[in-house]
């Protein structure tokens, strides 16, 4: 007598067939939108050095990345160090401008003493703008979609610092082709598995049946 075939669930089937479907989806969408918009913003951004220079902008905007820049620091009202890898310390200023606008951050230079006391009291600065610092965790971030300030990157080190480090496109994280094959990773792993569980279940209902 011929054994009936396990059936395959419908359910669970579906719902890991959706899953897949959104994780190749997800893959798709970041090879296919994220990856070229990024790589086009990065090949901006790498031009912006060569362009004019601009007084430092009173609100967010990542296309000005690297573009040099000047403004007046009427006074700081707070210097503090943050971490800067090798160069050791960087020193950030939080500036006054006028009561008009919104401030301005300047970063310094550098020192490797990590209890150094910087005093200045402000001045005119020219650089390049940067990102300021961003106290924001990864988790947070997902959350938080407040445009990162920005900041005026010093091309001559003020208060006795050594200098700070030129413009690097390569800051800029790029990740998306990694977040794609990362999804498309996981839908193999997923209909992998699923497979393998299928197969099992068929197994054991094979000869759990009466022959």
């Amino acid at each position: 007598m011929t054994r009936p075939s396990p059936r395959i669930p419908v359910i669970p089937t579906i719902l890991v067939t959706l899953a897949i479907a959104a994780m190749i989806g997800l893959g798709l969408w970041q090879l296919l939108d994220r990856l070229p918009k990024k790589e086009a913003f990065l090949a901006q951004l790498a031009a912006n050095p060569a362009k004019p220079p601009m007084a430092f902008p009173r609100l967010p905007d990542e296309t000005l990345l690297f573009r040099r820049a000047s403004g007046l620091c009427l006074q700081p009202t707070a210097i503090t160090l943050a971490g800067a890898g090798k160069s050791g310390f960087r020193a950030i200023a939080q500036c006054r401008t006028g009561a008009e606008g919104p401030g301005m951050i300047v970063q310094l230079g550098t020192t490797r003493d990590p209890m150094a006391k910087i005093v200045w009291t402000g001045g005119q600065v020219s650089g390049f703008i940067s990102h300021a610092p961003d106290g924001r965790s990864l988790i947070g971030s997902l959350f938080d979609h407040t445009p990162q300030r920005l900041m005026l990157v010093a091309d001559t080190p003020h208060a006795g610092l050594s200098p700070n480090g030129r413009p690097d496109i390569a800051s800029v994280p790029n990740n998306h082709l990694a977040y794609a094959g990362q999804w498309f990773f996981f839908a193999a792993i997923a209909a992998i598995i699923y497979v393998l569980a299928i197969a099992k279940r068929r197994n054991l209902v094979s000869k759990a049946s009466p022959r």
